[in-house]
């Protein structure tokens, strides 16, 4: 049996941990527990400062020492204090797979825990819910407000999508689908479209699982 605990950003990817996978993976033998970041006393949610969130993390490597500690950010609108978000080497990199590998390299160094995994998801949750826009038909009476999405789906990797505040995937999502509701939608889409699918279409994501998958 591993046990895995996956620190997320907030609801949506707690209950994408728990819901799709959690069941997954627990027939291999590897138990996921999301636990959403705590940002004040009361609040939960959103990686707002590095120094709230690296006391988490070294707080839940010390208390198990036998279980695994990885993490569900995202790329998208990390803070300034995160470790190497402000060095020159990372503002070289125009693709946000190669930011994310940077960042996470430099979490890993930070945290300095041999059972820790740094992982972000490029550039945001609702990235890999560009895996197949289909999905997206069940919640809205008129499909042709999602021509954008499917276009955009099939020119531009998910992954590949602009991180812009306008232009981020969860912006064109709700520009198209006004009643998209990320916490309720999100992982339901998630679950539809399938995991062989969402890594198919991302391979930084897809790369986390197989970390996942070699632990022990």
């Amino acid at each position: 049996m591993t046990r895995i605990y996956v620190l997320v950003e907030g609801q949506t990817e707690e209950t994408f941990v728990s819901e799709i996978l959690a069941p997954h993976y627990r027939q291999s033998g590897r138990y996921l527990t999301p636990i959403v970041v705590t940002t004040s006393p009361g609040h939960k949610g959103g990686v707002t400062r590095y120094g709230k969130v690296k006391p988490q993390i070294d707080r839940l490597c010390k208390q198990d020492a036998a279980a695994w500690v990885t993490t569900m950010f995202d790329l998208y609108a990390l803070p300034a204090d995160f470790p190497g978000k402000t060095d020159p080497a990372y503002k070289q990199f125009s693709n946000g797979a190669d930011k994310a590998d940077y960042l996470e390299n430099r979490l890993s160094a930070d945290i300095g825990r041999p059972r820790f995994v740094a992982n972000l998801i490029v550039h945001e949750f609702e990235a890999l819910l560009f895996s197949d826009i289909a999905p997206f038909a069940t919640w809205t009476d008129d499909d042709t407000v999602l021509k954008p999405l499917r276009d955009l789906s099939a020119s531009t990797p998910p992954e590949e999508i602009n991180d812009s505040p306008s232009t981020a995937p969860s912006k064109r999502i709700l520009a198209a689908v006004p009643g998209y509701q990320k916490t309720f939608h999100g992982p339901v889409i998630a679950s539809d479209i399938g995991l062989p699918t969402i890594r198919q279409k991302c391979p930084h994501f897809s790369s986390w699982l197989d970390k996942l998958e070699g632990l022990a």
